[in-house]
């Protein structure tokens, strides 16, 4: 595996969405998260999966999920973390885990760099949410600060220190 990363929007108290959708719309995190996955390995859960739009292209997708019968044409489908981890494990691929709040928990400690976006507000109608993680044992480093499109947010990026 050449590297497993993750990237994920947060607001203040690490909410993530409610009834499987994002709790904001900022066409700059969008874009950014393009860059940064584009041709690359995208891991997911069945329920992200299915919230998006369509398949995102350049990009090859995994899902995890618990269903064995789930399928997709065109889509590595596993049912647990192990087996996608052994997979990643024969590529020589960059992977980002993107979703949902059970796949960002599984595999937070596999991920040596997180790229997340820091939204400062709350939003009291959250029903996931991004798992703790101890920011000490990360290098932070802010890519951008206080980008504002309704809301004020900054990309960061935390490198795992060995």
């Amino acid at each position: 595996m050449k590297k497993l990363s993750l990237i994920v929007a947060i607001g203040k108290n690490n909410e993530l969405g409610y009834k499987n959708q994002l709790l904001w719309n900022l066409p700059n995190d969008l874009k950014y998260f393009k860059e940064k996955t584009q041709n690359k390995v995208i891991i997911m859960g069945r329920k992200t999966f299915e919230s998006l739009p369509k398949r995102l292209p350049n990009r090859k997708h995994i899902i995890i999920t618990r269903n064995k019968n789930y399928k997709k044409d065109g889509i590595l489908v596993f049912d647990n973390k192990e087996a996608v981890l052994n997979y990643l494990a024969k590529t020589n691929e960059e992977a980002f885990i993107i979703g949902g709040g059970e796949i960002y928990k599984e595999f937070l400690p596999y991920c040596q760099t997180l790229y997340i976006t820091e939204l400062e507000q709350t939003f009291s109608k959250a029903d996931c949410y991004f798992p703790y993680f101890d920011k000490t044992k990360y290098l932070k480093t802010i890519i951008k600060e206080k980008l504002t499109e309704k809301i004020t947010y900054r990309f960061v990026k935390y490198e795992k220190l060995d």
